[in-house]
């Protein structure tokens, strides 16, 4: 996946004034966010996969941050810590019920950052994670949200390949759908993702 990372760590970090505060990041592994970490206090960063957690652990080691990070492999739901902030990062859409995981949010940190996907979204619909993501914002709209904001960028593909390597994990009907840029180089595809503050 190649969007302007960038570009969403700068929307991120203007968003919300993470300065010097401890954060749990809900879905950090792989680490392609990790360096908004740097005005930060403490990173817990808590991911169920390990593979994903071992990727951010050679990114951090990479990018000189491993001061800033704990990594811990656990569900979310099993989670017992505290922190100033919790910050959803691309994942609440992947939370069978995100009602639920917002309320438990809630009971970590005083402050709940959604950092993911927007509805009508082009990236989220060849991702096949359109109603997914309408879910989450359908549950945000019943929320009081003291901030939101809308950003867009673009998910660039050198080749078909990369493309299908990014989506396969996401079925049959996310492989049909971007089907038509079977062939094609130099591939763009709209991503329209969301900020919320809590």
């Amino acid at each position: 996946m190649a969007a302007d990372y960038e570009l969403m760590i700068r929307n991120l970090l203007s968003f919300y004034d993470f300065t010097g505060k401890t954060v749990i990041a809900v879905g950090a592994g792989g680490g392609l966010l990790a360096e908004y970490s740097r005005t930060m206090g403490k990173v817990i960063a808590v991911d169920h996969d390990s593979a994903a957690l071992k990727q951010l652990h050679e990114n951090i080691v990479r990018m000189g941050l491993t001061d800033k990070f704990t990594l811990v492999q656990s569900d979310f739901f099993s989670l017992d810590l505290r922190a100033d902030v919790l910050l959803f990062e691309f994942c609440l859409h992947e939370i069978a019920d995100p009602a639920e995981a917002v309320a438990k949010a809630r009971t970590l940190a005083p402050d709940v950052v959604v950092f993911d996907h927007a509805p009508d979204s082009d990236w989220a619909f060849c991702a096949a994670e359109e109603d997914k993501v309408r879910l989450v914002w359908q549950v945000l709209d019943e929320l009081p949200s003291r901030r939101r904001r809308l950003y867009e960028t673009v998910q660039k593909f050198n080749e078909f390949s990369e493309l299908l390597e990014k989506v396969k994990s996401q079925g049959e009907t996310a492989i049909q759908r971007i089907e038509k840029w079977r062939g094609r180089k130099n591939i763009a595809i709209p991503m329209t993702y969301g900020l919320a503050l809590l």
